[in-house]
């Protein structure tokens, strides 16, 4: 995926150096030093490790070595000379060197930095600091957590995922759209009515068992008293009638409070699609059809089923049972029918991790319709175990063995949990330390990054208190950030402009955990610039430079923790 950055933010640097380097190797080849077409060679351009190896590196000679028989040193001696010629007094390219076995680095010049500063403080908060080319529908389901029970922690973790992908999908120039699924059909709503009809009876004083496959948790003695305020006592023995009838309103009341407690968790859904819907729709006949048409349905023992094999599944699967019921698969391959027919045009869902073995056959089912395997993405969002004091904890109060969304915010409040869902990779098993996020001090590491933007808050308060004229962003300019050279200030520029690149490399990869890795580190380079330097000094100049600094570095914390919906606040 190619981006086009904004002219006001210079991590615009690596595509000014690929442009550079696809330009020199076009002249090579123009003149006969390289065989032709080696401009379309692919090679990297990305930030070395080591600050001291400069802003921007690229393997372009090693990647090319082989091609063109030359050594890699060599050939990257070749390619400097050219690009050293075309340097003009408009770059950001101070210096080009020759690193190791034929690595080329390239070092920025103050204008640069300066330039960096400028662009960050005077962009309007909630900028597109970045630009894809080649934009796309995107739709992501996540949550989608059976109406049967009350969210868990497991819910917040791919809450908080589905979320920040639609932000930064949308802050990088794509269409991104989110949705929950509502499973309101099927046999766990009957099971629902049913135990709901237990606790009803039980709670008008009725001696009667629970229904041993119902839901036990106590949340369902809540809904039974509310059932029997507005409507009444149940009489006789149930029916199946009945039953769908008293799951379809407990349904649509635990439905409600997952909207409310997902509100409160700073997530809202563009679109809520029911299963009852779909299963009640034209869609699984549209389904049944098109692969029947294509060759991928059979009959056997008086059951359709889907020959999934055919696209890497272990097994065929059935679709329509052998009484006419359709399994989960059919309307699930309906649904994503009509996620496509809808317009989007790559379709990401956020599922458990006891959903791994589900898959392959969704995507043997839509390869089978003929959709393309790329266009469907799944993210596995793996178990969360909560710790305390170094041990497992299970904090519910509602009588069961899970721990639930709600009580998780209680515990530790919004910013917390998303901040620490957001710091490992959605792939990986999280332990989730409460008592670290609830922890006032930077070993808290939702702390230390909110206290950045507080601390420069403070300075600026601090300063306009001591009569001090606090520049305004527009009033930023390149002179007067030239006086900033001490290390720290440069290395927290330099921080700075990784910014735009660090949004967009977590966009691409859909890995959140890197912008909370950024902003930390954003908020370690500024603690250290403030540390080493006296923002408010006798020197005026310099006294207001560093304050055009803390301006660009509170707006870039204030990004980040926006993206990951996470407050930044100005007093903590």
């Amino acid at each position: 995926m190619r981006y086009v950055y904004p002219t006001a933010c210079h991590a615009s640097l690596a595509a000014e150096v690929e442009a550079m380097l696809r330009a020199a190797l076009t002249d090579l080849s123009s003149s006969g030093a390289l065989p032709g077409q080696a401009e379309q060679f692919p090679f990297t351009v990305e930030k070395p490790r080591d600050p001291a190896h400069g802003e921007v590196a690229t393997n372009v000679a090693l990647s090319l070595a082989k091609v063109v028989g030359k050594a890699p040193r060599d050939l990257a001696s070749l390619i400097v000379d050219v690009l050293e010629a075309r340097l003009d007094q408009d770059s950001y390219i101070d210096a080009i060197e020759v690193a190791g076995p034929g690595f080329i680095n390239f070092r920025t010049n103050a204008r640069y930095l300066a330039d960096v500063v400028c662009g960050i403080a005077k962009a309007p908060l909630g900028s597109r600091w970045a630009e894809c080319r080649q934009p796309r529908s995107v739709l992501i389901e996540f949550v989608s957590a059976n109406p049967t029970g009350p969210m868990l922690v497991v819910n917040a973790r791919a809450a908080a995922l589905g979320d920040v992908y639609c932000r930064l999908l949308n802050r990088t120039g794509h269409r991104a759209s989110s949705e929950y699924y509502v499973n309101d059909a099927g046999g766990q709503i009957r099971t629902l009515g049913r135990s709901l009809e237990a606790r009803v009876r039980q709670a008008a004083g009725d001696d009667v068992p629970f229904p041993e496959d119902g839901y036990p948790g106590d949340y369902l003695r809540d809904l039974a008293n509310d059932y029997l305020a507005v409507c009444g006592p149940v009489e006789g023995p149930g029916d199946e009638e009945r039953w769908m009838r008293m799951g379809d309103w407990a349904a649509a009341r635990i439905l409600s409070e997952q909207k409310a407690l997902l509100e409160r968790y700073g997530v809202t859904f563009d679109r809520w699609t029911h299963e009852s819907a779909i299963r009640s729709g034209p869609g699984t006949e549209e389904v049944l059809d098109i692969l029947c048409k294509r060759g991928y349905l059979y009959e056997k023992d008086d059951a359709l089923w889907l020959r999934s094999t055919a696209y890497q599944d272990d097994k065929d699967r059935v679709l329509v049972k052998s009484d006419g019921s359709y399994t989960y698969l059919l309307p699930d391959l309906a649904y994503h029918m009509d996620k496509f027919d809808r317009g989007f045009d790559r379709v990401i869902n956020i599922w458990g991790p006891d959903h791994h073995g589900y898959i392959q056959r969704m995507r043997a089912g839509l390869a089978a319709m003929g959709y393309p395997e790329e266009n469907f993405e799944v993210i596995i969002s793996q178990w969360v175990r909560l710790l305390s004091g170094g041990k497992e904890v299970s904090m519910s109060k509602r009588g069961g063995t899970y721990v639930t969304m709600d009580e998780l915010l209680d515990e530790v409040g919004r910013d917390a949990a998303r901040f620490f869902f957001l710091m490992r990779s959605a792939s990986s098993p999280l332990d989730f330390d409460l008592d670290l996020a609830k922890e006032q001090s930077n070993e808290n590491p939702v702390y230390y990054a909110q206290y950045a933007h507080a601390r420069i808050a403070g300075i600026l308060e601090g300063a306009r208190g001591r009569g001090v004229n606090v520049p305004s962003a527009e009033e930023v300019n390149r002179d007067a950030l030239a006086l900033l050279g001490a290390p720290e200030e440069l290395a927290l520029v330099r921080r700075l402009a990784d910014f735009p690149g660090e949004m967009v490399a977590a966009a691409e990869s859909l890995e959140p955990h890197r912008l909370a890795t950024y902003v930390l580190g954003v908020a370690a380079e500024f603690h250290s610039f403030y540390t080493e330097c006296r923002v408010l000094g006798e020197d005026a100049a310099l006294t207001r430079a560093r304050l055009h600094l803390c301006q660009a570095s509170a707006r870039v914390v204030a990004e980040v923790l926006g993206l990951l919906g996470v407050t930044a606040p100005n007093r903590m």
